[in-house]
């Protein structure tokens, strides 16, 4: 007798639960009207065009390890300069850029070594236009190895050592 208590509540629950399912489910979608049928493509194009861009659900990706850059003094490195990078991509592709991941360290590297050549890491590195003058620089780079679906590249840490 005491089995059956659970049982009959586990079957109790279960009915109410398919009986809130079929009572609460959304009502079917309008079939076409005739009229929405006579119209010639251009007419049935036109509410198409009307409706709302589909958004995209963005994720970021973040590069495993840090870079660390080396800033060049008269032939001597005077300070090193440490990042972290992230990446802005829909949701879908996270698992392409994990599969890049060695080729855009590689091109993050290189663009990060040719802002250190030409003094980006020099003064006042953290200004906004050094800071968006690398940004563009990082994301161009992404965008040839991974594809037009990075939308941004973020840096998340930077710092600067002297030596």
């Amino acid at each position: 007798m005491g089995a059956l208590i659970p049982v009959l509540l586990l079957v109790l629950g279960l009915a109410a639960g398919v009986g809130a399912g079929f009572f609460l489910r959304p009502a079917p979608p309008e079939p076409p009207t005739a009229s929405s049928v006579d119209e010639g493509p251009a007419e049935a194009a036109a509410p198409l065009k009307a409706a709302e861009p589909v958004e995209v659900e963005l994720s970021f990706v973040k590069i495993n390890n840090q870079f660390v850059v080396p800033v060049i003094k008269d032939d001597l490195v005077s300070a090193l300069v440490v990042l972290s990078l992230s990446l802005e991509v829909p949701a879908v592709d996270t698992s392409a850029i994990y599969d890049r991941e060695p080729k855009l360290r590689d091109a993050f590297l290189q663009v990060l070594f040719d802002h250190a050549y030409l003094g980006g890491f020099d003064g006042v590195y953290t200004a906004s236009t050094a800071m968006d003058t690398l940004r563009s620089s990082l994301l161009a780079s992404a965008r040839r190895v991974a594809g037009e679906n990075v939308s941004d590249v973020l840096i998340t840490d930077i710092v600067r050592q002297d030596m």
